[in-house]
């Protein structure tokens, strides 16, 4: 960790270096440890740290870009000449909306010393807990646990300057029959080290196992559905990919298109993004320098509308929401980085207990969209799909085949659960998501 005071240091010294138009860097500090396990055993424990410097330098709205992540005077003059020289021969962006000043940044917390200091032997032990419990019923554990400290700080040749510290953790767990093919997951995310429960997330999937063992196949059809937090986490992150950015509504792909203002899901969905709040994984600005705000996207099942960054801002005469993303996956941007499902009153005993026919679901896999615009999703169920029955789980099922609109699946909510789990993917995007009892969902057919 390098600190605001010296990575302050490291902005402005590669700014000062820039004597052709305008300019904005970021620099990213990276320090993450993993240790990975198969089979019952620890077979990796590594730690990375790195710092990246990423500069955009603008001749008019003529953009260059280059990185490094060398910081001696040779490499900061190399990144600087590299992205003027592709500013230079880059054609003109009549949608570039120019650079932001200055901004007031609320603070938030999200970083934890004991997070930040959490030792390798202190995650083995963590690991051994659930290894030693899956050992026990002669079963083997795969997974991961993940701490780190990332610091970002972006500035610009118009006085910006934003800086934040975070922490994160992370375990993951997927448990297997030695011969067979029964397998459970558990996994949770966090800023706080000491909020993920490994023994109790290690006990989850080694239950979803044993629940597992000897799967039937069932009929292709309708049936309801009791999604896990992690199945729930596909259908948030699956409407956020393929249209709760201004972008897609622009350019008419999105299944927001035709339905803001409208009663389109159940009146038990709500759906905001909020990279303030503490209970996520909280960041004051988005990669553009803009602050971060709660922004409704569903309420009460009615489509509110989408995130925003400067550029899609720009064509709408509207202000960006503080949802632009990094230069290099800026083709996405804008899109929701820190969402919340409001959770309801129910447990996911009583859902199944209220369901006379259905499927209880831990995770989907694979999924890709079919018809973005109506939110048609395909993909697997994986670690746990098991038929219920006059209220009780009868047996497990093999993984199953779907094609669904999401977007019509929530439509119809019979029961959404009230404690909420904490997720992210790819390290970014965070989602705290309850469980959640559907009506119909649609399935196409069992894997081999």
């Amino acid at each position: 960790m390098l600190g605001q005071d010296k990575v302050k240091t490291i902005c402005e010294d590669v700014l000062r270096r820039v004597s052709e138009g305008a300019a904005e860097v970021s620099v990213t500090v990276l320090d993450e440890y993993l240790t990975r396990f198969a089979n019952n055993t620890i077979h990796q424990n590594v730690g990375e740290s790195d710092v990246t410097v990423s500069l955009r330098v603008f001749l008019g709205s003529r953009e260059g870009a280059a990185a490094t992540n060398r910081l001696d005077d040779d490499s900061l003059d190399e990144v600087v000449a590299r992205a003027t020289a592709s500013a230079r021969v880059s054609p003109e962006n009549p949608e570039f909306p120019g650079l932001r000043g200055p901004a007031t940044y609320e603070i938030v917390r999200s970083f934890d010393e004991i997070t930040a200091e959490y030792a390798p032997a202190e995650r083995a032990k963590a690991v051994k807990e659930v290894c030693d419990l899956a050992a026990s019923k002669d079963l083997n554990a795969f997974g991961a646990f993940t701490t780190g400290v990332t610091e970002l700080a972006l500035a610009n040749s118009e006085g910006m300057f934003a800086y934040h510290a975070t922490t994160n953790a992370d375990f993951q767990t997927v448990v297997m029959e030695k011969e067979g093919p029964a397998s459970g997951w558990a996994n949770q995310s966090g800023w706080q080290v000491e909020e993920i429960p490994a023994e109790t997330l290690g006990k989850e999937a080694i239950v979803k196992t044993d629940m597992g063992r000897d799967p039937q196949v069932p009929e292709p059809g309708e049936y309801t559905v009791v999604l896990d937090p992690y199945a729930v986490q596909d259908l948030v992150m699956m409407l956020n990919m393929t249209g709760m950015g201004a972008n897609a509504v622009q350019e008419g792909r999105s299944w927001m298109n035709g339905r803001i203002g409208e009663q389109t899901f159940s009146p038990a969905i709500t759906i905001w993004d909020d990279g303030l709040d503490p209970n996520g994984v909280p960041m004051p600005f988005d990669y553009e320098g803009t602050p971060k705000q709660r922004v409704d996207l569903i309420k009460d099942g009615v489509v509110v509308g989408p995130v925003y960054d400067r550029t899609t801002a720009k064509k709408e005469e509207k202000e960006s929401t503080g949802h632009g993303l990094p230069p290099s996956v800026r083709n996405f941007s804008p899109i929701a980085t820190n969402l919340f499902m409001a959770p309801g009153d129910a447990t996911v005993e009583e859902m199944i207990a209220s369901t006379d026919r259905g499927i209880y679901i831990t995770r989907f896999h694979y999924t890709r969209p079919v018809h973005p615009a109506n939110c048609v999703i395909t993909g697997m169920t994986r670690d746990g799909a098991y038929w219920i029955e006059d209220g009780k789980i009868q047996y497990p099922l093999k993984n199953l085949r779907f094609t669904q609109s999401y977007v019509e699946a929530l439509g119809e909510v019979e029961a959404i659960g009230k404690e909420t789990q904490l997720l992210t993917m790819m390290g970014v995007i965070a989602t705290r998501v309850p469980a959640i009892k559907l009506k119909k969902f649609n399935f196409t057919g069992a894997t081999v």
